[in-house]
C-alpha cells in the first residue's frame, strides 16, 4: 500500500509514520507537510526513517501539488490542520481556510483519483460542551471556530462515502511522549511544567472535564483502521475522561513538591466528556495501563 499522510511531520504524524514504515503491507509513505509549526523533530532522533519514507513540503491549500501527490497513492491519512486546545476561540479565518477548505481540496483530489481510502482526523470539539457524556448519536454543536471548522471538514469527507472508503476519527486531547510532541496540549504542558518549573497553572476551579487519549493508542487505532476492510464512517477516539484537577493531583503523586496555581478559581469552565466507543475498543481493546503509570513513563522519557 502506498500512503500519503498530510501533516505527517506533526505530533501524531511522526509517531504514525514511525509505526507504518515497518508494516510489511506498506510499500511507501509520502509525508506532506508545510512545516508551519517550525518543528523539524520529525527528521531527528534515534528512529531513522526508512527508505519507504519521502517528504514533500507543501500546503493542503496548494491544490495543484495536492492532486499530484494524491494521484500516486492508495490511501490518504489527513492529519494536516490548524490545531488548538478544545475551547480556545481564535484565528477564525485560519481555522476555516486550513481545516474546512483545505479538507475540501483534499476531498476533491481523492474523488478525482484512483485512491480508494481516506481517513480524516477530526476532533471531539465538534460535540461542543456538555455536562453529560457525549458521543455516538449526540448532535454535533461545536462552540468554537476550531470545532466548527473541523465539523465542516467532516462534511467534505462524508460527501465521498458512496464513492470511496472513508472514515472520520473524532479524536480526544492527545498526550504522551513524542519527539514532535505539542506542548500546548494540557497534559504535555503540565508534565513539562511539573518537572521543570515545579508548578502547574490551572484556569478556573479545575473541575472541568476533558476527554483524553494517549499518543500510542492513537497510533494503534490508526494503524488498525487503515487496514480494516469493514471500516465505519465515524469513530470517537478516547481513552479516559479526567478533570484538570485529576491530571494535576496525579502529577503531584510523582512530584510531591509541585505547586498548583489557580487563576480565576471562582469560575466553572466549559467541559467535554466523551463516551467510550465500542467500535474503537473492538479494534484495539481496552487500555490496561493506569493513568499514573502512563504519566510515570512519560516523565521518564523527559530529559
Amino acid at each position: 500500500m502506498k500512503i500519503l499522510i498530510t501533516g505527517g511531520a506533526g505530533y501524531i504524524g511522526t509517531e504514525l509514520c514511525s509505526r507504518l514504515m515497518h508494516h510489511p503491507d506498506v510499500s511507501s509513505i509520502r509525508v506532506y507537510d508545510n512545516l508551519s509549526r517550525k518543528n523539524f523533530n520529525f527528521f531527528l532522533g534515534d528512529h531513522k526513517l526508512t527508505s519507504k519514507v519521502s517528504f514533500a513540503e507543501a500546503d493542503v491549500l496548494d491544490s495543484y501539488t495536492l492532486r499530484k501527490e494524491v494521484a500516486k497513492v492508495d490511501a490518504v491519512i489527513h492529519l494536516a490542520a490548524k490545531v488548538t486546545t478544545p475551547f480556545a476561540d481564535q484565528s477564525p479565518h485560519l481555522f476555516d481556510q486550513v481545516n474546512n477548505w483545505g479538507t475540501a481540496e483534499l476531498a476533491y483530489a481523492v474523488e478525482e483519483s484512483d485512491c480508494q481510502r481516506l481517513i480524516y482526523m477530526s476532533s471531539v470539539s465538534v460535540y461542543g460542551s456538555s455536562e453529560d457524556e457525549v458521543g455516538g448519536d449526540t448532535p454535533t454543536t461545536p462552540k468554537t471556530f476550531y470545532g466548527i471548522s473541523k465539523l465542516n471538514g467532516e462534511r467534505h469527507v462524508e460527501r465521498l462515502k458512496s464513492k470511496k472508503a472513508v472514515s472520520i476519527v473524532r479524536c480526544a486531547n492527545v498526550y504522551g511522549y513524542s519527539r514532535s510532541m505539542r506542548f500546548d496540549a494540557v497534559i504535555n504542558k503540565f508534565v513539562f511544567d511539573a518537572k521543570n518549573v515545579g508548578r502547574v497553572t490551572i484556569n478556573g476551579n479545575g473541575d472541568q472535564g476533558r476527554a483524553f487519549v494517549g499518543i500510542n493508542r492513537v497510533v494503534d487505532f490508526m494503524e488498525k483502521l487503515l487496514f480494516e476492510k469493514d471500516a465505519g464512517l465515524h469513530y470517537d477516539l478516547i481513552d479516559r475522561n479526567l478533570s484538570i484537577n485529576d491530571v494535576a493531583y496525579s502529577l503531584k503523586e510523582i512530584f510531591p513538591a509541585m505547586e498548583m496555581l489557580y487563576v480565576d478559581q471562582q469560575l466553572s469552565l466549559r467541559q467535554i466528556k466523551v463516551k467510550p466507543d465500542s467500535d474503537v475498543l473492538d479494534l484495539i481493546g481496552e487500555n490496561k495501563e493506569t493513568f499514573l503509570d502512563e504519566l510515570r513513563f512519560f516523565v521518564g522519557k523527559m530529559a
